[in-house]
């Protein structure tokens, strides 16, 4: 089955090299408003982009992050922050108790808010030809990023993206097979983890030939060989979030 929205969805890319050719303000604009249209857990709203425009910043958080291709004036910074604090001030207006904005029900919906706004900017950043890459590292140094931003208690900076003109076209990851990331009723728990991973040998295969062959960074590495490996060693991976949590008085039951 195809239609153009399929297409441009099954086109998807990472984009790491943009342009110098900056991203008009009618596009921004509409980036915004399909952002700001996504759906919402009960109608609460709990997420709130901020565009960085100053040198200066981007270049800390281009810091905090690590990562070259955020450093830079070239695609547009937004960083999406889970913002159970306007909601909270809301109620205390009504002398009502802030109870549910340190909730990890609150903390779950706020991210989901800011996530599902995050890709309707991403799917419609593509339609207009333009590329995006998510950025998870800012959650490197939680605490820089709070700092940099300002952010109240109540809110916690969930992940950043860039949007620009692509200066590339790179290759499109291997994503796993749908047998492994799909179920019908119940979970597919898995009894052997080798013979599940032996199972997934074709797939290495396949991404073996994409580190292996894409235009740039090749190196030589499987799925599972990464997970085994790699998993749970980057910065942003092993940060203190559940510390930063309880300082921004979210996530605490």
């Amino acid at each position: 089955m195809s239609n153009p929205t399929i297409d441009l969805l099954l086109r998807h890319r990472t984009h790491r090299a943009f342009t110098d050719d900056p991203v008009d303000e009618a596009t921004l604009a509409t980036l915004f408003e399909v952002a700001r249209r996504g759906a919402t857990t009960s109608y609460n709203q709990q997420f709130t982009i901020i565009h960085i425009q100053d040198e200066q910043l981007r270049q800390e958080i281009a810091a905090v992050t690590g990562q070259a291709h955020v450093a830079g004036t070239k695609g547009e910074l937004f960083i999406f922050v889970i913002d159970l604090y306007r909601n909270a001030c809301i109620r205390q207006a009504a002398d009502a108790d802030l109870v549910h904005a340190s909730r990890m029900n609150a903390y779950m919906a706020g991210h989901n808010d800011a996530a599902i706004g995050a890709q309707n900017m991403v799917i419609a950043a593509e339609s207009l030809g333009l590329g995006t890459v998510y950025l998870g590292s800012i959650n490197a140094d939680p605490r820089r990023m709070i700092e940099l931003l300002g952010l109240p208690v109540y809110t916690y900076p969930a992940f950043g993206l860039l949007v620009g003109h692509p200066a590339s076209e790179p290759e499109r990851k291997p994503r796993l097979p749908l047998s492994v990331t799909v179920a019908v009723d119940r979970y597919p728990v898995i009894d052997d983890p080798v013979a599940f991973v032996e199972s997934l040998a074709e797939y290495d295969a396949e991404v073996q030939e994409y580190y292996g062959t894409r235009a740039s960074n090749t190196r030589e590495d499987s799925f599972t060989h990464l997970i085994q490996t790699r998993q749970g060693l980057g910065a942003a991976e092993c940060s203190p979030m559940r510390e930063v949590f309880t300082e921004q008085k979210i996530g605490l039951y």
